[in-house]
């Protein structure tokens, strides 16, 4: 006979076989029946039960124990997987909050840093264009000439104001008329010719009355008709305009 079990069956060991007759036998005595006879007047027939006995082996109560085993096992087993894939999950999210919150951070300090580079390189324009103006300032202030407050420097001044203005004239030009009109004297008035006549007498170092002076006055002089310069610049304005140039101005004009 061949030693493997047919196809579906399973071979029984000497466990099962054990157990099959256990519960043979047991069922035998539950179903056993004895008669007990009585004392000449009658007899009682009674049913005698017996308890089921149990037939446990080593071998059964080790698979049982091997199968519980093997259960609790894989539940720990899983128990600790799921808890192992928890906290990798957990992991994988604190490092990418920790890689979002970095991220932020870096991109806050690069602003920052933007900014304040920003405003670093406004700051030192702006210092360098007030440096730069101060200095023209100061450079402009030495180079701008320190008149005398006399003829000749009421003259020289007056000629700078006109060539920024371009009005023609020279000293020698400016210097003959005034001498001629006023000798010199800022505060010299004519009383008697015909202007003062009409009202409006001739005034300054060149001679020069109201009407006219205020028509030709040059801007950023003073409004003052006694001033030496705004005197001065006054009359060229109106000799270059009638005449071409102070220059050639011989007379009363």
């Amino acid at each position: 006979m061949s030693k493997h079990a047919p196809s579906g069956h399973s071979r029984l060991t000497r466990t099962h076989k054990f157990s099959m007759a256990g519960v043979a036998a047991l069922g035998a005595a539950a179903l056993a029946v004895t008669l007990v006879p009585g004392h000449d007047t009658q007899a009682s027939a009674e049913t005698v039960s017996a308890a089921p006995v149990a037939f446990p082996t080593a071998a059964g109560t080790q698979q049982v124990k091997d199968v519980h085993d093997s259960v609790t096992g894989q539940q720990a087993a899983a128990s600790e997987k799921a808890k192992q894939a928890a906290a990798k999950l957990k992991a994988q999210q604190d490092a990418k909050a920790k890689e979002e919150a970095q991220k932020k951070a870096d991109a806050e300090a690069r602003a920052k840093a933007d900014a304040a580079a920003k405003a670093k390189a406004e700051a030192d324009a702006k210092a360098k264009r007030e440096r730069e103006a101060r200095e023209a300032a100061s450079r402009a202030a030495a180079r701008k000439p320190v008149y005398a407050n006399n003829l000749d420097g009421w003259i020289k001044q007056s000629l700078d104001i006109m060539k920024s203005k371009g009005i023609p004239g020279t000293y020698n030009g400016l210097y003959s008329n005034i001498m001629r009109e006023s000798t010199g004297n800022p505060n010299a008035m004519n009383g008697w010719d015909i202007n003062a006549q009409n009202g409006t007498p001739s005034i300054g170092l060149l001679q020069v009355i109201q009407p006219t002076f205020n028509a030709y006055h040059v801007d950023g002089t003073s409004t003052n008709i006694y001033d030496p310069v705004a005197n001065i610049t006054a009359a060229a304005n109106y000799a270059a305009d009638k005449y071409g140039s102070i220059d050639n101005v011989n007379s009363a004009y």
